[in-house]
This record gives structure tokens, sequence and C-alpha cells, in this order.
């Protein structure tokens, strides 16, 4: 229970802190495919790893299946509203793998998913900061907590040759909050970035994303942001791609 504890501890601290995110989706020529959110944690490590070795905890290496969690709590998630359900229902197509080895002074966490239209992984990065609140430790509770609101949305679609990536913040005065919490770590923040990474199953015609790089074969979009300019204003990462016929 201690290392849960220490290991959902890290997580939050991973939210606050110096931090590099990675949004990959592998999207297929039906509209199907994979996403992965995967958080690089090393850099924050080497500066807190010696800490969390002290506490002589093993490391860890596991995978969390909310489909399984859901299923296991079912019948106390009955009794929550309507609109919370539908909120853990979110999750249900996600994994969480978390690693962390505090003597390699490594972290990462990677919530990963399939889906059958990429609409499906609408409100990605905020499922991954429900997940996080979701952890492992929430088995030990007798009810799940309940999933907290969201100040932004995002959401995808591919339709006629075209990828699309939007958002859009759905409760201005919370956003403001988050903001203002967020002002004593900009320092920390300042380094942190939040990297798109697409696979398309065709090579790339155009794209709104200005200064997005390719790979090789003009499949893989690569695009790379500050992520304090991301909390600021969530539609900086927002783009089209057009895809070759």
């Amino acid at each position: 229970m201690r290392k849960v504890k220490v290991l959902l501890g890290a997580m939050v601290i991973a939210l606050v802190s110096s931090c590099n995110f990675t949004e990959e989706i592998h999207l297929n020529e039906n509209g199907s495919g994979k996403l992965s959110i995967q958080f690089d944690g090393s850099e924050m490590m080497e500066m807190g790893g010696e800490e969390l070795a002290k506490t002589d905890e093993k490391a860890v290496d596991s995978i969390i299946s909310f489909r399984d969690f859901l299923e296991e709590k079912k019948d106390s998630i009955a009794q929550l509203s309507p609109q919370e359900q539908a909120k853990l229902k979110k999750l249900e197509p996600f994994n969480l793998r978390m690693v962390m080895n505090p003597e390699k002074k490594e972290m990462m966490f990677d919530l990963f998913g399939e889906f059958k239209n990429v609409s499906e992984m609408n409100d990605a990065f905020n499922t991954f900061q429900d997940a996080s609140a979701m952890g492992p430790g929430a088995k030990q509770q007798a009810t799940p907590a309940p999933v907290e609101e969201q100040a932004t949305q995002v959401n995808y679609s591919f339709a006629n040759n075209k990828f699309k990536r939007s958002a859009k913040i759905v409760d201005p005065a919370l956003f403001q909050q988050q903001l203002d919490s967020m002002q004593g770590a900009e320092m920390f923040l300042s380094g942190s970035t939040y990297t798109l990474k697409y696979h398309f199953p065709r090579r790339v015609k155009s794209t709104t994303a200005e200064g997005a790089t390719f790979s090789a074969d003009g499949k893989t979009l690569i695009y790379e942001v500050s992520f304090m300019d991301l909390m600021k204003d969530p539609t900086v990462l927002d783009l089209e791609v057009e895809l070759e016929k």
C-alpha cells in the first residue's frame, strides 16, 4: 500500500512539475487505430529520485486495465449519479502502464487504448488526468471517487481525407483557477514539452501546423509545443491534416 501511495504521489507531482508528454496516434485507413499518451519523468527523477530511493521502495512496472477495474467496482459505481458514471465510462477503453525505478531514476506513464473511430478518443488528455486519480490506490476504496470537472475538452475527427484535432475551454472559471494555481510552478514547467506524433495510413499532403516535421516516408507528423503554452491556451495544438489520395 505504501508503494502505491508513493507511486500515485509521484504521478501527481508529474502533472505539476517538469514533464514531457507525447501524444501518439496510429491511424488506420478505416478510421480505427491506437492512441497512447506517454509521460517521461526522467528529468524529474534526476532531481528527486534520490529522495524516493531512500524510501526503500521496490521498482514498479505495472499495467492497470480500467475496463477490469470498472467491472470490479460496478456495484458501487451504480450508486453514483448518471453524470459521474458517464465520466468513469470514459476510462473504459484505456490501460495505464506505470514504471518507476528510483534507483535508476526512471519514471514513465503510458495511457493507451484502441479505437474503432478516432472520435472515441476525444478528451484523451483529460482522461489521462482522470486516470491518475483512479490509479491502483482506488482499489482500496469502497466507492470510486467522483471524477473532477474538466476545464477543457479535446476533440478528434477523421473524415473526407482530413484529420482534425481541436480543443476548447468549456469552463472559463475553472480554467482560470487552474492557471492561477500553476503560477508558482511556471519556472519548473518552462522547459516542459507536449509533442504530437501522428502516424497516418498515407502521406501528408498539407497541414495547418506550422513548424511540424515529417518522417522520410511522409506518413508521420511530429509537432512539439511548450507545455506551459498549452496550459495557457489549449488551442495551440489545434491542427488539420490533409492526406494524399
